[in-house]
């Protein structure tokens, strides 16, 4: 494996069960290194909340995103009634709030980063639909490095 350069998203792939790429122990991991999150229980606080507003932003496709993710991850996609409309910076205040332990919003917006930096490798092609149902304004939080294996 290549060192880790900040911004970077280091994972490994597996074929899972079901044909899912990533299981929910290497997402976490993923967006742990990448985003320097001290503990994996926040990595995992902050995958949690991004995928929880996520959901609430996206149309059909939290449902076609979700088939593509851990059980146990998927379900935050679907737990909110979808969609709302709200602006990144509003998504970042969002994922702030559902993270709690005092996250800050330039925090959140790091974490948000590395965590669709994640997805992108997890789900392969549906990210591009991911793309799709967000509005021009959340390139902020699309645009990520590319990941590193």
């Amino acid at each position: 494996m290549f060192p880790i350069l900040p911004g970077r998203v280091s994972v490994r792939r597996s074929n899972g069960p079901e044909g899912i790429a990533m299981n929910k122990d290497q997402i976490v991991s993923a967006v742990r290194e990448s985003a320097r999150i001290d503990t994996r229980e926040r990595a995992e606080k902050a995958v949690r909340a991004t995928l929880r507003v996520l959901g609430q932003r996206l149309a059909g496709e939290a449902s076609d995103l979700a088939a593509q993710l851990p059980p146990e991850l998927a379900e935050e996609l679907l737990a909110s009634e979808g969609p709302q409309r709200f602006d990144s910076q509003e998504f970042y205040r969002r994922v702030a709030t559902e993270e709690g332990s005092g996250c800050t919003e330039q925090e959140a917006r790091q974490h948000a980063r590395a965590v669709t930096a994640a997805l992108r490798e997890a789900v392969g092609a549906e990210y591009l639909h991911l793309l799709d149902q967000l509005p021009e304004d959340y390139s902020d939080l699309m645009h990520t490095e590319n990941v590193q294996h």
